[in-house]
């Protein structure tokens, strides 16, 4: 091979590199959207709601709590059933490191609405049967590049205790715990209209567990 056939057979390998790795590089920036920044979770911890502060990185779920009142000047236990709550904590990152201008006001992003799935690990996850129902929930908080932030939101509906597969689980009526992966999805806006998503894991065990005293 000549020099000259050589060096336009090399050209040729470059330019293609170059191709494969620009398509490379646009299909990760297509799965992140057109905002200019990228939304990260930095902690995800969730607390029973009879016991709402006590926040950890794994939820024992109670599906019913006996809760000690005074009925006719007598006390007793009374079944009741709470709500879990989650709080997310985020932070922002550009999506381009390198770049010379500051972040600006445009690129805080508000996050309006989030998703909640649970999954098996044993691949049995028929929603009804299986794990809980999934559900879509408001929020409201405005993430800056400068300080982060934080949402509350509910991890756990009050109805999905009270529906299979859950409602099973009360008094030890049926399994005897339910172990899943919550998935939970925020969803959002930059200030100049640009969709921003992330998605987080956590543990949620589900089980007729033993009352706070």
């Amino acid at each position: 091979m000549t020099k000259l056939s050589l060096g336009l057979h090399t050209g040729r390998l470059l330019a293609a590199a170059t191709l494969v790795a620009s398509v490379s590089c646009a299909g990760d920036m297509a799965t992140t959207g057109d905002a200019p920044v990228m939304l990260v979770i930095d902690s995800l911890a969730a607390s029973s709601g009879a016991t709402p502060g006590s926040l950890g990185n794994t939820l024992n779920s109670d599906v019913i709590t006996l809760v000690e009142q005074t009925v006719n000047g007598q006390t007793v236990k009374v079944p009741t059933v709470f709500n879990d709550v989650g709080q997310a904590r985020f932070h922002l990152v550009r999506k381009n490191p390198v770049a010379v201008t500051s972040p600006s006001p445009l690129n805080d992003v508000t996050i309006n609405r989030y998703r909640v799935t649970f999954r098996r690990a044993d691949g049995r996850n028929t929603p009804g049967v299986d794990v809980p129902y999934g559900f879509d929930g408001a929020a409201t908080v405005t993430i800056t590049g400068s300080a982060g932030g934080t949402v509350g939101f509910e991890l756990v509906r009050h109805n999905s205790k009270q529906e299979p597969p859950l409602s099973n689980l009360a008094y030890a009526g049926g399994a005897i715990q339910i172990n899943t992966i919550a998935e939970i999805t925020f969803y959002g806006r930059d200030q100049a209209g640009n969709e921003v998503q992330v998605t987080g894991t956590m543990n949620v065990n589900f089980a007729d567990f033993g009352d706070p005293t």
